[in-house]
């Protein structure tokens, strides 16, 4: 059988030919004492490419830009309740208090009906009750305008003064009340629902000055 043919390819190794066979097989060459030596081979996870890493980098950023969007949009949800909210409230108080300032302006005329009534009864030759019952009951009419509107009148008398609803004109000395204590109306006061439409107007009452002996 004829010798294979040997080729040296790289120092301390060769390629024996099988001449029958036809297989090339790497070899060493006897007596030496090297490894052989191996091709490196690549590995099956590469670095990531430039590509890959600008991807990466570009979801970040919209992941948090995205993370912003929705806070955004939770604060603008939050604002645009509290603005119904208050829109709802405005309207509520808007049908409520619509008619304020004609009610307003019917204020005088009660007063001078009042005066009108309270002056018929103190005259002394009173005599035309018909005047004086057609003037009272266009007074009452008008109160029961006022009482579908929730307009009521403000209770003053003996009351103590409050800043919020009377207005005082004058004080008066007084042993019979305490200090601050409303003891004359001139003129009523009204409310309409919880605000005030007009104070009223009133006498609060002051200690009287005792002279010492």
């Amino acid at each position: 059988m004829p010798e294979g043919k040997k080729i040296k390819i790289e120092e301390g190794s060769e390629i024996q030919e099988n001449s029958t066979e036809g297989v090339k097989s790497h070899g060493v060459v006897e007596g030496d004492s090297r490894e052989p030596k191996t091709e490196p081979v690549e590995s099956a996870q590469s670095p990531e490419s430039e590509v890959v890493k600008d991807l990466r980098s570009k979801l970040e950023a919209k992941t948090g830009e995205a993370e912003e969007n929705f806070d955004r949009l939770l604060r603008v949800s939050a604002e645009f309740e509290n603005y119904k909210k208050r829109t709802a409230r405005e309207m509520v108080d808007f049908q409520k208090y619509a008619n304020q300032s004609l009610l307003r302006e019917l204020l005088p005329i009660i007063d001078n009906l009042e005066l009108a009534i309270k002056a018929a009864a103190e005259a002394a030759d009173s005599t035309d009750t018909c005047l004086l019952d057609g003037v009272e009951l266009t007074r009452k009419e008008i109160l029961k305008v006022f009482e579908n509107f929730h307009v009521e009148p403000i209770e003053a008398l003996g009351k103590p003064f409050d800043p919020n609803f009377h207005e005082a004109v004058m004080r008066e000395e007084s042993d019979e009340h305490p200090e601050n204590t409303v003891v004359n109306e001139l003129q009523k006061g009204y409310l309409m629902h919880d605000r005030l439409l007009r104070p009223s107007m009133v006498v609060v009452a002051m200690p009287k000055n005792k002279e010492t002996p």
